[in-house]
């Protein structure tokens, strides 16, 4: 499953939270988002500690800022988003800088930065220390359905291939003398997905005939995978536990 495909977020290394099962990562992450998102957003220290809390995390994956800070841009779209709510939103206004900005609209565009970027830190730093095999590994050691985990099995090991079809047919236009540069070429991209499209389909009927004929019933071998010890569970529960204190902190104080 997916065996030998390392993705770009993974960074192999040899640290404490590397040696960690993958369930029990998943499950730590996953804590660890349910506590932030509980978390008030008007406790604005309390963002600062989950932050602290994550940098720890890094420092003992040995992942270095830069390489987080680099995956973070995934966020921007969301970051515009949060950029334009104190402008259009309602409610009471405040003056900054001159400029009258909506104050929920204000605490809205914080409570979506602060929480979705400490979520994104947190998946960042899961990918970061563990591969594609052992996120789908952890996943079905979880119950995740089967089904789901196989279409995203399916999903990590021909993405590159569609993506790499998409390139040839692109190669093909631009050998051709097409250039997309307005309105009027949308009607050629058009037929490139739907092209694009049907290759797949095709291509997904090949692999899954050539599956059947290997035996293929509807399920994937699962490879047997030691058990986490108490001790693993008790270090990937450190983050979500301080977690969950911090969020306490900011609902009591």
């Amino acid at each position: 499953m997916s065996a030998g495909h390392a993705h770009k977020l993974y960074r192999h290394g040899h640290s404490p939270v590397h040696a960690l099962p993958p369930h029990c990562k998943i499950a730590a992450v996953l804590c660890f988002v349910l506590a932030v998102v509980a978390t008030p957003r008007t406790a604005v220290w309390t963002f600062a500690l989950y932050a602290l809390l994550l940098a720890a995390v890094a420092a003992a994956a040995r992942v270095p800022a830069a390489f987080l800070l680099k995956r973070l841009l995934v966020e921007v779209p969301f970051v515009a988003f949060a950029v334009l709510m104190p402008f259009v939103a309602t409610g009471p206004r405040v003056h900054i800088l001159g400029t009258a900005l909506s104050e929920p609209g204000l605490w809205g565009a914080w409570n979506i930065l602060a929480k979705g970027t400490l979520g994104v830190a947190a998946s960042v730093l899961l990918a970061a220390t563990t591969d594609l095999r052992g996120l789908l590994l952890g996943l079905q050691r979880l119950r995740m359905p089967p089904l789901l985990v196989q279409i995203a099995s399916f999903m990590i090991r021909y993405g590159d291939v569609i993506a790499d079809e998409l390139r040839r047919m692109r190669v093909a236009r631009l050998s051709r003398g097409f250039e997309a540069r307005g309105v009027r070429h949308w009607g050629v991209l058009a037929k490139t997905a739907g092209a694009l499209f049907i290759r797949s389909y095709e291509r997904g009927e090949r692999v899954h005939l050539a599956m059947v004929s290997r035996g293929y019933t509807g399920t994937l071998p699962v490879p047997d995978a030691a058990a986490a010890t108490g001790a693993q569970w008790t270090r990937a529960a450190a983050l979500p536990a301080a977690a969950l204190a911090v969020c306490l902190l900011g609902w009591t104080l």
